[in-house]
């Protein structure tokens, strides 16, 4: 007897040609989107506004955005280790007020500033670290709770009055000092061309990005940030990195303070109090580049020439300030869908 087996041959599915073309393209939104917007924005700038393509334009954007680029490189370590520090804007200011209290009042060189203001910060960031990682304190409200103390510390040292060159003290004497030419340099002096800010944002970005993606330590940031459980489990010593960098956070933050300093040419008391904003900004901005829905730092220092860009070309073409926030806003946002809806779409 014999018998036949019926065979059925499977037949492709039309529309799996449109599915896998669809599922690159999104890959390649995710991927890509946010260099390709960044790209956009600066060549509408450029061919609509001959003063945005100036050599000295393009240079005085990176020299803004530099303080919030550096204050972001500290939000970015953070965000690795699955925190967030709310302090740095604080603590930039701070740093104003330091530098301005060392030479001014003090009476001090600047090299003495310098190394006061980043000691300033290094305990900042130790403060920190103590609410955190031995009170157990959550990242954010320990770090908001220090933004607040910092912020009405200052107030109190100086009653609430901005440091100047000749102002009155306390004791009815004039203050016996200013800002050293040298110390004015950080962010008004050039080598090559270059203003020294963007050099020291520059190098701060290399040293940054070695640190997290070539060093043992940096990996282990990554590793306490997706899973501190396990982290432990495997011998890391999560506390002891948690607090490293929110200390590295502190240090990052004073030096983007010593920039605002150098640029103001004064204590002022309301000083880094708008560069909270920027820094998260630019390190949520940073976690959508190249589709890698984490903080990185090439993404963050992006973020922060994106801001720039955006913030320098409405200015050049007039439009008011306050329409540049909601166009950051809108910006961020976008990144953000990047980051977590069209990501965790391809995921799924």
């Amino acid at each position: 007897m014999t018998t036949t087996q019926s065979t059925e041959v499977p037949t492709k599915s039309a529309t799996a040609p449109a599915t896998s073309t669809a599922v690159r393209v999104q890959n390649a939104v995710i991927k890509y989107g946010f260099i390709f917007v960044t790209v956009a924005l600066f060549l509408y700038f450029a061919l609509s506004e001959g003063s945005f393509r100036e050599s000295a334009t393009l240079l005085d954007t990176l020299r803004y955005v530099s303080v919030a680029a550096i204050l972001g490189l500290g939000v970015t370590l953070t965000m690795a280790v699955g925190g967030m520090d709310m302090s740095v804007g604080a603590v930039a200011g701070l740093g104003v007020s330091v530098a301005a209290q060392t030479m001014v009042v003090f009476n001090q060189v600047g090299a003495v500033a310098i190394i006061a203001v980043l000691a300033a910060g290094a305990l900042a960031g130790l403060l920190n670290a103590l609410l955190i990682v031995v009170l157990k304190i959550p990242d954010m409200l320990a770090t908001l709770g220090t933004m607040f103390v910092i912020q009405g510390s200052k107030l109190i040292l100086v009653d609430g009055q901005s440091i100047t060159p000749g102002m009155t003290l306390d004791d009815g004497s004039t203050a016996p000092g200013r800002f050293t030419a040298g110390f004015l340099k950080i962010d008004r002096g050039t080598v090559l061309g270059i203003p020294i800010s963007v050099l020291v944002f520059g190098g701060l970005t290399v040293a940054a990005w070695v640190f997290l993606a070539r060093t043992r330590w940096g990996r282990v940031l990554y590793a306490i940030g997706a899973n501190p459980e396990a982290s432990r489990l495997a011998g890391i010593r999560v506390g002891a990195y948690r607090a490293l960098a929110y200390v590295l956070s502190g240090v990052l933050a004073s030096i983007g303070g010593l920039i605002l300093a150098a640029r103001i040419g004064q204590g002022d008391v309301s000083a880094g109090t708008s560069q909270l904003l920027e820094a998260v900004a630019v390190a949520l901005v940073g976690t959508s580049v190249l589709g890698r829905g984490r903080p990185n730092v090439w993404g963050t220092a992006l973020g922060a020439v994106l801001i720039g860009i955006i913030t320098t070309g409405l200015t050049i073409k007039g439009l008011p300030y306050y329409t540049q926030d909601v166009v950051e806003g809108a910006v961020l946002i976008l990144a953000l869908v990047f980051s977590f809806t069209l990501s965790k779409r391809r995921s799924s």
